[in-house]
């Protein structure tokens, strides 16, 4: 599995394009910058890209969602049921935010943790309902990396002052659920540099050295 990351999105959003060589399947997740170039490089590679995957509904992570599809039709949008009422008010959030309004994506499938006959070749994709940055966002874990979404960063977590945010849930979330992770996993967020769930227990200052 290879991962390509292109980090230049509104507010720093990061998109990642993640691939099998020899399947030759790929996916992204978020889609939030450089839609011209994952388009290239994807037709370059002779990759079929099965997925898009939303991480949660706010309007920087689904910025460019509608572009892609139409450059890959056949590509599934997918995303956790509980953001569907988030993803509905992204011309608000854009209004709120400055930025030019989005065609809200068409979501082609609605995700939950029973939601785990995704692959990526022959790689299972796990979704983990990770609520507390918004109500649905999701974690997707392949193979041994997490992509994170808003839900942790590299020593901090996401907001929750926005739409459906909980800083009760959100803790809850990644002590309950991320940190019982293998604790090598590499973490690649939303926002920012990747990490990993050991160094994150460790330092992250939400949690601590004394996290158990």
């Amino acid at each position: 599995m290879e991962i390509k990351i292109f980090p230049n999105g509104i507010y720093g959003a990061t998109t990642y394009l993640v691939y099998d060589k020899e399947a030759k399947e790929a996916l992204i997740i978020d889609c939030t910058s450089s839609v011209d170039e994952i388009e290239k490089f994807i037709k370059d590679n002779k990759l079929n890209l099965k997925y898009i995957l939303i991480t949660h509904g706010h309007f920087d992570h689904v910025y460019h969602v509608s572009r892609m599809k139409e450059k890959f039709p056949s590509a599934l949008i997918m995303m956790h049921k509980d953001d569907m009422p988030l993803l509905k008010q992204v011309e608000t959030q854009c209004n709120m935010a400055g930025v030019e309004n989005i065609q809200v994506p068409c979501i082609d499938g609605l995700l939950d943790e029973k939601s785990q006959n995704l692959t990526l070749g022959k790689t299972p994709i796990q979704i983990i309902h990770t609520k507390g940055h918004s109500k649905g966002g999701v974690c997707y874990l392949i193979d041994n990396s997490l992509f994170s979404g808003d839900t942790l960063f590299q020593e901090s977590i996401g907001r929750c002052d926005l739409f459906g945010g909980s800083i009760s849930e959100i803790e809850h979330s990644i002590r309950e659920k991320l940190f019982k992770l293998d604790e090598n996993i590499t973490v690649y967020p939303g926002h920012g540099e990747k990490t990993t769930i050991a160094h994150e227990k460790k330092y992250n200052p939400y949690f601590g050295s004394n996290y158990q």
